[in-house]
């Protein structure tokens, strides 16, 4: 059987558009790696300043709050295990920087933890999460254990700016000791 001229271009462009749906597959499978916004820097992590119960604070690219550890020293994390999980360190693929928002001032770093992970650092302190924290704002792990408070905006350790109560003392709520004080 012989196929005519039109039915070779029929072919030709239907092997194309399949090969394109394939390069696009594979790019959409890789999370657009490699994208022209990727490779730019277009989007990266960013930390913002977030008004939260407790005053105002740090945030990740998730607008959660960030809190730092008193038991962290010389830029180095004291929390893991199960401590990371309660509390999970605010981190960014290895060579990726993150972007200062509006009122972020100090210095933005990255640790490496003992898992090979890295940590972002503000003012040389390490940042994470707090798991109960269930949306932008909450800052339930305030004060928790005496020793978990807000990131500030000014990189000083114990509590955001501008705190409601004037302090950076614990909140009734998170005064409950289940929160990994180490």
């Amino acid at each position: 059987m012989r196929i005519g001229r039109r039915g070779r271009r029929g072919f030709m462009g239907l092997a194309v558009g399949t090969i394109v749906l394939i390069v696009l597959a594979a790019c959409a499978r890789n999370g657009g790696a490699g994208s022209a916004s990727t490779a730019a820097g277009g989007s990266g992590p960013k930390l913002t300043v977030a008004q939260t119960s407790a005053g105002r604070a740090l945030a990740g690219d998730s607008g959660k709050t960030l809190y730092t550890f008193a038991k962290d020293s010389n830029g180095t994390s004291a929390c893991s295990g199960g401590c990371a999980a309660t509390w999970p360190p605010f981190t960014v693929p290895a060579g990726q920087t993150v972007k200062p928002g509006d009122g972020v001032t100090g210095s933005i770093g990255t640790l490496k933890r003992d898992d090979g992970s890295m940590q972002v650092t503000y003012a040389g302190h390490p940042l994470y999460y707090y798991a109960p924290d269930a949306k932008p704002g909450d800052s339930t792990g305030q004060g928790v254990g005496g020793v978990w408070f807000i990131a500030s905006p000014s990189g000083q350790m114990g509590g955001g700016s501008g705190a409601a109560s004037g302090s950076p003392e614990p909140s009734a709520s998170a005064s409950k000791s289940a929160g990994y004080g180490y």
